[in-house]
This record gives C-alpha cells, sequence and structure tokens, in this order.
C-alpha cells in the first residue's frame, strides 16, 4: 500500500474498535500462543484439530474472501473502477479452473503459486495495517521511511521464501525451485542482516514522531510480522527444521489473517453504511453475507464437479482453492490501497465524512443485483432459499470432512462416501478397511470410485492391482491393465505391470515388448532389464540377457544405500549374470561376476551364498583347469557350509568336492572320504537325486580302491580333515 500524508490530531483515537480487540485481533497479539496450541495440539491431536481447523474455515476463512468480493462487486462505482480485476481476471481464473480439471499436472504448479504467494499476501496486509495505525497515531512517515519499513517487511517474505524453496520437496503438491542450502543459508542471514537494518532506521524515525504510547499498535503489527516469518526462519537456520510449506500457509496463520481481514474489513463497510444518508449499519447481516457467499465460493464448484463429471473430489477441492486464493490475493491488492483518497478517509481519518454520491452511482449494468437485494416478494424468496441451500451445502461438507477422517471406522467411510462418492483418497480408505473388515465386494466398488475419479492418480489403479494379484484374478488384472494402457500409453509403471501379467498368462512375446517400451520411456526402470534378461536368459539368447544383467547391476551401483533392494537379491542377480555369462562361453567374464558375488556376499555376511558363490567359481575354475584357484573356494565353502544348518546343501557340496578330487589327480582316497561325508549329510534324504549321485560315486571309488575303502570306511573322519586342508 502507498501512503498519504492526513493531517491526523493527535485527539484522534488511534483504536478502531477498542484496544483488546485491535491488539489481539487485528495487530496479531494473539500470534504466539496460538502458534504454540497449534503446534502442540496438532502433534496430540490431529483428528480434533483438523477437524475444528475445517469448522474455522466455514466462519472465518471463507467468508474473508468473500469479504474482498463484497468490497469490489457491491457498487457500481467500485465494479466498474476495478473492471480489469472484476471482470476480466475473473474470467481468466474461471476458465483456469476448467482447465485445470482437464489436466492433472497443473495442480502442483498452481498450489505451489497459492502457497507461496499466501505469505506475500499476508505480510502486504501486516504492512498496510502497520501504516494505517502509525498514520492514525500522528505520523507521517517521509517516502525513504516507507521504503525502508516497506523493504523489512519484503525481506522477512523474502527469507521464508528461501526457506521454502531450500532443497527438494518432499510434498507432492509443492514443487521446490530446489535451492542448495549452500546458497540458501548465506542468503537468508543476509537478508536478516537488512531487515535489522531497515527495521531499525524506519522504526526509529517513526517513533520519533509520535508517542510510543499511540504507536503500540503499529509496533505489535511489526512484532506480529516476525513471528510469523523471521522467527521460523531462523530457527531452521539453527536447528535446520524447514518449514512446511502447506501447514504453514494454510494453517493458523490463515486462520489469523483471516480474522484480522474480517475485522478491518467490518470496520471499512461500517463507516461506509455511515456515510450512507439513512442507512444503519448492521452487522449481522454483513457478516451472514460473508459466510454465505464464501460457501458459495468455495462449497458447491467441487462438489458439483465431482458429482456430475465424476471429477476427484479432493484434487477439484484443492484446484478451487488455489485459484480462488490467488484471485483474492490479485483483486485484494488492486482494492485496498492507502493512496485512494475514499479508503483513507475511511480508514485513517476517524471522523472524516466523505458525500454520498462519491460511494454510490446507478447504473443499467447493476440493475439485475439491485433487483436480487431489492423488497420484491419473488426476489426475497430467491434469496432466502438461496442461503438456506447455501449453509445446508456447508454443513454437508463440514459432515462429509468429518466422516471422512475416521478412517477407523468402516460405517463413517461408507456415510461419507455416500455424500461425495468420486472422492479418491476416501475411496482409498474405504476400500482397505472394507478389505480388513472382510467385505471385498466394498472394497473392489471402493476401488472401482477411486479409479474412475482420477485416471491420473495410479495410487487407487496400483491398489487395486495389488489386490486382484493377491487373490491370483490374473485374467481380469492383465484386462484391466490393457484398458488402462489405451487411457495411459505412456505410462511406464503400467507397462511394467502388464508385461508380468502378461508373462504369468504365458504372452511372452507381449511381456518383453511391454517392458522393452518401459525402458524407452523410462531408462531408470531398472526392474524392467531385470525381467527381460531373465526371460532372454531363459530362451537361451544369452549375450541380450547379459547386456541387461549388466544394466540392472549397473543401475543399482548409482543408487543410494537406502535405495538398494536387499543383498541377497543383488548377490542372486550377480550369480545369474555369471552362470548366463558361462553358458555363453565368456568364461573371463563369467568369473568377475561370481567374484562380484562372492564379494558382496563377505561383506554383507550372507555365509549361505557366499559357499553357494565360492562353489560356483570353484567349478568354473575347475573347468578351465585352474585346480590351484579352485581347491581353497571348494574348501572355504565346505567350511561356510559347517557354520550352517543345511545338511543337505552341505552334503550337495561335498559330493561335488568329491568329484573334483576324483577327476583332478588328487588322493583317491580323500574323495572316497568326502563322498562318505557326503552320504551321511545326505541320509535324510536317501531317495533324492543328489544321494543316488553320491552312491553312484561311491561304488565307483570302492571299485578303484578295492580293499582300502573297507578300512576308509569305518573312520573317514581324519581323512575328511586331510581334504579340507589340503594344498595345491
Amino acid at each position: 500500500m502507498s501512503n498519504v500524508n492526513p493531517n491526523a490530531s493527535s485527539s484522534e483515537t488511534v483504536w478502531i474498535y477498542r484496544p483488546d480487540l485491535d491488539l489481539i485481533v487485528g495487530c496479531g497479539a494473539w500470534s504466539v500462543p496460538l502458534l504454540i496450541l497449534a503446534y502442540f495440539s496438532s502433534v496430540t491431536s490431529t483428528l480434533a484439530w483438523s477437524i475444528a481447523f475445517y469448522g474455522l474455515a466455514l466462519f472465518l476463512n471463507y467468508p474473508h474472501y468473500m469479504a474482498t468480493i463484497y468490497r469490489a462487486y457491491h457498487t457500481e462505482e467500485d465494479f466498474r473502477k476495478y473492471r480489469i480485476f472484476t471482470v476480466h481476471i475473473t474470467l481468466l481464473v474461471l476458465l483456469t479452473i476448467v482447465w485445470s480439471h482437464f489436466w492433472p499436472r497443473a495442480l502442483p504448479w498452481i498450489f505451489t503459486i497459492y502457497l507461496t504467494a499466501s505469505p506475500w499476501h499476508y505480510s502486504g496486509q501486516n504492512y498496510g495495517l502497520f501504516m494505517m495505525f502509525a498514520r492514525r497515531a500522528g505520523a507521517r512517515p517521509s517516502s525513504s521511511e516507507r521504503r525502508a519499513l516497506y523493504a523489512a517487511f519484503l525481506i522477512s517474505y523474502g527469507m521464508l521464501f528461501l526457506n521454502f524453496h531450500t532443497g527438494p520437496s518432499a510434498d507432492p503438491l509443492f514443487v521446490s525451485l530446489n535451492i542448495p542450502a549452500a546458497i540458501s543459508s548465506p542468503a537468508q542471514v543476509l537478508l536478516a542482516i537488512a531487515f535489522i537494518a531497515c527495521s531499525a532506521f524506519g522504526l526509529y524515525r517513526l517513533a520519533s514522531q509520535t508517542s510510543f504510547r499511540r504507536m503500540v499498535p503499529s509496533l505489535t503489527l511489526f512484532s506480529t510480522q516476525c513471528v510469523w516469518f523471521l522467527v521460523p526462519t531462523l530457527l531452521s537456520l539453527v536447528d535446520r527444521f524447514q518449514v512446511p510449506q502447506s501447514r504453514y500457509s494454510t494453517g493458523i496463520l490463515a486462520v489469523m489473517h483471516s480474522a484480522q481481514y474480517l475485522w478491518i474489513t467490518s470496520y471499512y463497510a461500517k463507516r461506509e453504511a455511515a456515510a450512507k444518508e439513512g442507512r444503519s449499519w448492521r452487522p449481522l447481516m454483513y457478516f451472514t453475507i460473508l459466510v454465505i457467499g464464501g460457501i458459495a465460493l468455495f462449497i458447491p464448484g467441487p462438489w458439483l464437479s465431482s458429482l456430475v463429471f465424476h471429477y476427484d473430489f479432493t484434487r477439484s477441492f484443492l484446484l478451487f482453492t488455489a485459484l480462488i486464493n490467488i484471485h483474492h490475493f490479485i483483486l485484494d491488492g488492486a482494492i485496498w490501497k492507502l493512496r485512494d483518497g475514499r479508503i483513507a478517509a475511511l480508514l485513517v481519518n476517524s471522523h472524516t465524512q466523505i458525500a454520498h454520491g462519491a460511494i454510490e452511482a446507478g447504473n443499467k449494468t447493476m440493475s439485475i443485483f439491485r433487483w436480487v437485494a431489492g423488497p420484491n416478494s419473488f426476489a426475497r424468496l430467491l434469496r432466502i432459499g438461496t442461503a438456506v441451500a447455501l449453509l445446508v451445502w456447508g454443513c454437508v461438507d463440514q459432515a462429509h470432512y468429518y466422516l471422512a477422517l475416521h478412517s477407523e471406522n468402516l460405517a463413517d467411510l461408507k456415510r461419507a462416501a455416500s455424500l461425495a462418492p468420486y472422492d479418491t483418497p476416501l475411496q482409498m480408505r474405504l476400500a482397505h478397511r472394507a478389505l480388513e473388515a472382510g467385505s471385498p465386494q466394498e472394497s473392489e466398488a471402493a476401488w472401482e470410485y477411486a479409479i474412475q475419479a482420477d485416471h491420473a492418480d495410479a495410487g487407487p489403479r496400483d491398489a487395486w492391482l495389488r489386490y486382484l494379484l493377491q487373490e491370483k484374478r490374473f485374467g481380469e488384472a492383465y484386462q484391466l491393465t490393457s484398458d488402462w494402457l489405451k487411457l495411459a500409453p505412456r505410462d511406464a509403471a503400467l507397462l511394467m505391470n502388464h508385461g508380468i501379467l502378461a508373462q504369468q498368462l504365458g504372452h511372452t512375446d507381449e511381456a518383453e515388448q511391454s517392458w522393452q517400451k518401459a525402458l524407452v520411456l523410462d531408462s531408470s526402470q531398472a526392474q524392467a532389464d531385470l525381467l527381460l534378461a531373465t526371460a532372454l536368459d531363459k530362451q537361451g539368447q544369452f549375450d541380450p540377457a547379459i547386456s541387461h544383467y549388466e544394466a540392472y547391476l549397473a543401475k543399482m551401483s548409482h543408487l543410494q544405500k537406502s535405495s538398494l533392494p536387499p543383498a541377497a537379491d543383488l548377490i542372486t542377480v550377480a550369480l545369474k549374470a555369471a552362470d548366463c555369462n558361462a553358458r555363453a562361453n565368456h568364461l573371463d567374464v563369467a568369473l568377475q561376476f561370481y567374484k562380484m558375488a562372492r564379494t558382496l556376499a563377505a561383506r554383507t555376511q550372507q555365509e549361505k551364498l557366499e559357499s553357494f558363490t565360492d562353489m560356483a567359481e570353484a567349478s568354473l575354475d575347475a573347468r578351465l583347469g585352474q585346480n590351484a584357484n579352485a581347491l581353497p573356494l571348494y574348501q572355504r565353502a565346505l567350511q561356510l557350509d559347517s557354520a550352517l544348518s543345511d545338511p543337505l546343501n552341505s552334503g550337495v557340496d561335498w559330493c561335488v568336492y568329491a568329484m573334483f578330487l576324483r577327476d583332478s589327480g588328487f588322493p583317491i582316497r580323500l574323495a572316497y572320504a568326502s563322498v562318505l561325508k557326503s552320504q551321511t549329510l545326505l541320509s535324510s534324504d536317501s531317495n533324492g537325486q543328489q544321494a543316488t549321485t553320491a552312491a553312484r560315486i561311491r561304488k565307483d571309488l570302492e571299485h578303484r580302491l578295492g580293499p582300502q575303502a573297507s578300512f576308509i570306511s569305518r573312520n573317514p573322519q581324519p581323512l575328511v580333515q586331510e581334504a579340507l586342508e589340503l594344498k595345491p
């Protein structure tokens, strides 16, 4: 706001209504206790606090937007004066609301503008009220003083802006500029220094023009600005606390701002009414209009778009909220300026009267509004009917919100869903709760509503898909993914799921095509590489499979540790890559993958997998004739087996070791002792394939050893130990 220089007498009162109300509500003296109450209440009772906030919106937040509409539209003079805002900007906002309903990606950007602009709007109102009280106190700030004080309010907002946009956003509705902390933190410190300098200069010069007592309202407003914007930012610098954008811009601060706005606009409307001949101020009627008008602004739009067009209620509500707020910010910035002589006369000078003709002028363009507001019986019936309908609608909206929050109560969720069936988050909660309660049919119906309401949200679709897979309804799941791909052909995650289902039903070629498309759309889809590698490996297409195994492992190497799959899964993939290379006769490459798997298994203490990897690598070394490398690997695998409670796996490994000793020229007696150890471990599975193999090897070795075999069989343990300690 810009300033004028009214000749305010020191005898004129500084206050708007009375000191206590003005200081608490108008100047924000209640900020600290309310912020503390909001913080601790939201921590201890989130449900109750959410319901309380939603109720306050009906009587504070919504009416405060309507107050701006009332101010801009209720007289022909104001309507024409701000025509670019009352007509053209309004039409643009309405078109944006319609357009954004058909382009889901617009919501985060629109909501980011709303969340970022809200503190700016709050700061502008605080500055305007600060200057209003200063002038009512008799101060006459120069242009340099006004610029310094305006800069202080602007800088405090700038610090919060940097806090909002530092680092990546954790809120899907907020698009952060992702400013590095290394840049943001020093910038905030510099802004804090500039804030102190501008504040000291402006406040000192302003206070010298009037008494401290008369400056109390302005100083209280200045402290409110500090509490709202400066303190949270400084705390974030000290404690590395990042201000949550959505909760900060739309929580208790919005309530205090709305109350402050209603406080000053009601005073303006009161003085405006007093300036009109033969009219009296009717506060109850004024606030009734604001409440009903606020409901009309915020509630019918989302409900109608949801019920008529089957659009997601929550998404529609967020769009209406954000765009109505943005329209309010624009319109409010245009109509409340102290440089406007009429506004200054009504807000700054406590006794000034203005001519009736300056307030209202007749024109045919306002005839319809005058008729609706006139004494005609039909118009009166229309007003009453509309008011009652909107109040009932507001109560229904409150009931829907209250019931929707009771996520543990299936009956309440069903009642809420009956009021707004196309509410995706609500239907998702209802689906999960119904499933937990043993009502799969209700769960299916809820998922279908959720999917129909918002095709762009993959959450309901994926949850429904998981349910179908859990129930082994693969055919339905496959058909659904096929249908969804017609709506979202470039959805990489959907292509992945469709490929998995196609493979499950035997459509191998279709599965591979889906995974290939997913990789083209999103090269970071590591799971697609793994699925393709496994499928190609089974088909004997070793080289393409190897390339996908390598791509998968390469992508894993670039992930943060917290994002990696379990170590056992990575080791298994490395072993598959090694085996595939071995079958493709890329033996040196296979050895490298075995070593990778063995190293990872040792680091992550996966003894069973480490043993398996040692055996596989040793077998490949033996195949290459590198017995000196193979022998210690076999021995280490057997030592690892001894610490594991898995006799069957250990028995298999001893059988493999026996064959290695037999075929590599080592003493036959050691091979025979090893196969005896194998048979002992495999005794619980005497009819198994491995037990049969061990019996065949024993028979062959007994034939070679002759009578010596009978002697060894009586006490094989010394030779078993010798086999474990054998050197190349």
